[in-house]
């Protein structure tokens, strides 16, 4: 090659390189507050109870305007119980408090009653679940224990602790764990066998086995038997307070039966009806928050 051919070709140019291209990412979608949505959304959960309240009330009204009817109807009850409708945290006294105390006096006792039940019935299930014989040994126990009326460990309970605001935290407890115990037990027995071949291999001792593995698996089950609970403890303290007597709903009630407020009664109904439906609502949430999480670990 002659020394014109080689500066030809040492002067030829070079072909470029392909550069990479730079590709925009999509823009993340931004959350717009629909209105329109959400009103369809609580339209669909609020118009259909308030239609139903509504035919109910007048059905009510109806049947109860006539004269000599046996119960008062809504708008009796209204005239004569308005105070406690629209006060329900008026103090006058003693006795003379508004509905709303009341509620927060009766829920004060199940939260003692039922923070103990769910404790141990979560912890009594977990060793239950564990064994086959023990469950095999217990559970006939717990099934027969668990069909005993509320009101039927009250007079036990007033001779083991002589006052009657303890006595009526024993009811709850008693009433309310036996669900919890059950459920606990029949989710732990649930959990999967690779869960537990896992927990062996990483060699985790009970308490690790039982934070890391065991809660987490046993959670949906957990959460049903503490929503039974919660159900449970509110109809017992309403039914120990009308016989222990104090300043909570229950007692409300049976004082107004003995003065003849029907009224009264009418409207604490109501006010007990919404808070068990509160609580529930409460532990349903909890359950889906936990188990979620359990599900994502």
């Amino acid at each position: 090659m002659t020394a014109l051919a080689r500066k030809e070709k040492t002067a030829m140019p070079t072909k470029p390189k392909a550069e990479g291209k730079v590709v925009a990412l999509a823009p993340r979608p931004v959350r717009t507050f629909d209105a329109m949505a959400m009103a369809a959304h609580a339209a669909r959960n609020v118009v259909p109870p308030l239609l139903v309240l509504a035919l109910l009330l007048g059905v009510w009204q109806m049947l109860c305007s006539a004269p000599g009817a046996s119960l008062p109807p809504p708008s009796q009850v209204w005239e004569e119980s308005y105070d406690l409708i629209a006060s329900p945290f008026f103090d006058l006294g003693s006795q003379d408090i508004g509905l709303g105390w009341r509620v927060l006096v009766s829920l004060q006792r199940v939260a003692y009653g039922f923070g103990l039940a769910a404790i141990a019935g979560v912890l009594i299930g977990a060793v239950i679940g564990q064994s086959v014989w023990v469950m095999r040994g217990l559970d006939p126990i717990f099934q027969v224990l668990r069909t005993v009326p509320p009101l039927a460990w009250l007079p036990l309970s007033l001779a083991a602790f002589q006052d009657s605001n303890p006595s009526a935290i024993f009811v709850i407890f008693i009433t309310s764990i036996w669900p919890v115990i059950i459920n606990t037990a029949v989710g732990v027995r649930n959990i999967p066998q690779d869960y537990r071949n896992v927990a062996q291999v990483l060699r985790l001792n009970h308490v690790e086995f039982f934070y890391k593995i065991m809660l987490p698996s046993a959670a949906p089950y957990i959460f049903t038997g503490l929503r039974i609970g919660i159900g449970l403890s509110w109809l017992a303290i309403v039914a120990a307070e009308m016989l222990t007597g104090g300043v909570g709903i229950g007692f409300f009630i049976w004082d107004a039966w003995n003065s003849s407020r029907l009224p009264d009664i009418i409207v604490a109904l109501a006010y007990i009806g919404v808070t068990g439906f509160i609580l529930d609502k409460l532990v349903s949430a909890a359950g889906r928050f936990v188990t979620r999480g359990a599900a994502t670990n």
